[in-house]
Protein backbone atom coordinates (compact mmCIF):
# COMPACT_ATOMS: atom_id res chain seq x y z
CA UNK A 1 0.00 0.00 0.00
CA UNK A 2 1.00 3.88 -1.14
CA UNK A 3 0.56 7.23 0.16
CA UNK A 4 0.45 9.88 -2.57
CA UNK A 5 2.49 12.47 -1.69
CA UNK A 6 3.54 15.76 -3.69
CA UNK A 7 7.21 14.37 -3.39
CA UNK A 8 5.68 10.84 -5.34
CA UNK A 9 4.17 7.82 -3.75
CA UNK A 10 5.22 6.77 -0.43
CA UNK A 11 5.38 3.06 0.86
CA UNK A 12 2.37 2.77 3.70
CA UNK A 13 2.74 -0.85 5.71
CA UNK A 14 -0.03 -1.91 7.97
CA UNK A 15 2.70 -2.92 10.20
CA UNK A 16 3.83 -0.08 12.57
CA UNK A 17 7.47 1.32 11.84
CA UNK A 18 7.72 3.07 15.42
CA UNK A 19 5.67 3.16 18.45
CA UNK A 20 4.81 6.59 18.09
CA UNK A 21 3.50 6.34 14.76
CA UNK A 22 1.22 3.60 13.72
CA UNK A 23 0.70 2.66 9.78
CA UNK A 24 3.92 5.23 8.86
CA UNK A 25 6.79 3.19 6.81
CA UNK A 26 10.18 4.41 7.46
CA UNK A 27 11.08 6.57 4.16
CA UNK A 28 14.91 6.04 3.48
CA UNK A 29 15.20 9.42 1.33
CA UNK A 30 14.79 10.75 4.82
CA UNK A 31 17.01 11.89 6.80
CA UNK A 32 16.37 10.83 10.64
CA UNK A 33 15.96 14.83 11.72
CA UNK A 34 13.51 14.62 8.77
CA UNK A 35 11.78 11.15 9.37
CA UNK A 36 11.72 12.65 13.66
CA UNK A 37 10.09 15.70 11.79
CA UNK A 38 7.09 13.48 9.80
CA UNK A 39 6.43 11.41 12.86
CA UNK A 40 6.18 14.36 14.93
CA UNK A 41 3.83 16.31 12.29
CA UNK A 42 1.60 12.71 11.94
CA UNK A 43 0.93 13.11 15.45
CA UNK A 44 -0.15 16.46 15.73
CA UNK A 45 -2.78 15.03 12.44
CA UNK A 46 -3.58 12.48 14.71
CA UNK A 47 -4.64 14.97 17.57
CA UNK A 48 -6.44 17.13 15.62
CA UNK A 49 -8.44 14.74 13.89
CA UNK A 50 -9.37 13.22 17.35
CA UNK A 51 -10.56 16.78 18.35
CA UNK A 52 -12.24 17.49 15.55
CA UNK A 53 -14.40 13.92 16.07
CA UNK A 54 -15.67 15.00 19.58
CA UNK A 55 -17.10 18.46 17.95
CA UNK A 56 -20.73 17.93 16.76
CA UNK A 57 -20.90 17.58 12.58
CA UNK A 58 -23.62 20.37 12.26
CA UNK A 59 -21.17 22.65 13.91
CA UNK A 60 -18.28 21.79 11.62
CA UNK A 61 -21.04 22.05 8.58
CA UNK A 62 -21.87 25.43 9.64
CA UNK A 63 -18.71 26.72 9.74
CA UNK A 64 -18.00 25.62 6.40
CA UNK A 65 -21.09 27.30 5.50
CA UNK A 66 -20.07 30.73 6.90
CA UNK A 67 -17.17 29.86 4.95
CA UNK A 68 -19.07 29.68 1.68
CA UNK A 69 -20.30 32.84 2.71
CA UNK A 70 -17.07 34.47 3.27
CA UNK A 71 -16.46 33.46 -0.13
CA UNK A 72 -19.14 35.11 -1.42
CA UNK A 73 -18.27 38.22 -0.14
CA UNK A 74 -14.72 38.32 -0.61
CA UNK A 75 -16.09 37.93 -4.44
CA UNK A 76 -18.58 40.05 -4.23
CA UNK A 77 -16.12 43.09 -2.96
CA UNK A 78 -13.69 42.71 -5.69
CA UNK A 79 -13.35 45.48 -7.96
CA UNK A 80 -15.00 44.82 -10.43
CA UNK A 81 -16.99 42.24 -8.74
CA UNK A 82 -17.17 38.53 -9.52
CA UNK A 83 -20.68 37.72 -9.94
CA UNK A 84 -20.24 34.39 -11.39
CA UNK A 85 -17.62 33.09 -8.82
CA UNK A 86 -20.02 35.23 -5.87
CA UNK A 87 -23.17 32.90 -7.11
CA UNK A 88 -21.42 29.53 -6.79
CA UNK A 89 -20.64 30.01 -3.16
CA UNK A 90 -24.19 31.61 -2.53
CA UNK A 91 -25.43 28.50 -4.21
CA UNK A 92 -23.61 26.15 -2.43
CA UNK A 93 -24.07 28.27 0.47
CA UNK A 94 -27.51 27.68 0.36
CA UNK A 95 -27.56 23.98 -0.89
CA UNK A 96 -26.11 23.25 3.36
CA UNK A 97 -28.67 25.49 4.49
CA UNK A 98 -31.76 23.40 2.05
CA UNK A 99 -30.67 19.74 1.97
CA UNK A 100 -29.81 20.47 5.86
CA UNK A 101 -33.10 22.01 7.19
CA UNK A 102 -33.89 21.39 10.40
CA UNK A 103 -30.46 19.51 11.40
CA UNK A 104 -27.81 22.44 11.85
CA UNK A 105 -28.77 23.05 15.69
CA UNK A 106 -28.81 26.39 17.57
CA UNK A 107 -26.82 27.77 14.59
CA UNK A 108 -29.60 27.65 11.95
CA UNK A 109 -31.22 30.56 11.83
CA UNK A 110 -28.23 32.14 12.48
CA UNK A 111 -27.25 30.59 8.98
CA UNK A 112 -30.38 31.14 7.31
CA UNK A 113 -30.38 35.10 8.17
CA UNK A 114 -26.65 35.02 6.88
CA UNK A 115 -27.84 33.40 3.35
CA UNK A 116 -30.36 35.75 2.96
CA UNK A 117 -28.51 39.02 3.70
CA UNK A 118 -26.00 37.48 1.16
CA UNK A 119 -28.46 37.08 -1.10
CA UNK A 120 -29.55 40.55 -1.23
CA UNK A 121 -26.18 41.96 -1.29
CA UNK A 122 -26.21 40.28 -4.30
CA UNK A 123 -29.33 41.24 -6.14
CA UNK A 124 -28.75 44.87 -4.55
CA UNK A 125 -24.90 45.15 -5.95
CA UNK A 126 -25.43 43.50 -9.17
CA UNK A 127 -28.46 45.92 -9.93
CA UNK A 128 -26.28 48.89 -9.66
CA UNK A 129 -23.68 47.24 -10.94
CA UNK A 130 -25.61 46.99 -14.21
CA UNK A 131 -27.35 50.45 -14.19
CA UNK A 132 -23.87 52.05 -13.13
CA UNK A 133 -23.10 50.38 -16.79
CA UNK A 134 -26.01 51.54 -19.21
CA UNK A 135 -25.33 55.51 -17.57
CA UNK A 136 -22.12 54.79 -18.73
CA UNK A 137 -22.95 53.30 -22.05
CA UNK A 138 -25.65 56.15 -22.56
CA UNK A 139 -22.97 59.10 -22.05
CA UNK A 140 -20.59 57.19 -23.84
CA UNK A 141 -22.96 56.99 -27.02
CA UNK A 142 -24.14 60.60 -26.39
CA UNK A 143 -27.56 60.13 -25.07
CA UNK A 144 -28.51 60.62 -21.71
CA UNK A 145 -31.58 59.96 -19.42
CA UNK A 146 -31.65 63.05 -17.91
CA UNK A 147 -32.37 64.67 -21.45
CA UNK A 148 -35.92 65.87 -21.86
Amino acid sequence: MSLWTPGGERPVSKQPSSPSTPGVASDPTLSPDQEAQAQEIAAEMAAVREQLAQVPAAQVVANHAMGCWELAAIHLSAQPPRFDEAQVAIDAFGALIDVLKGRLGEDEATLADALAQIRLAFVQLKASFAQDSSEGSDSATGSSSDVS
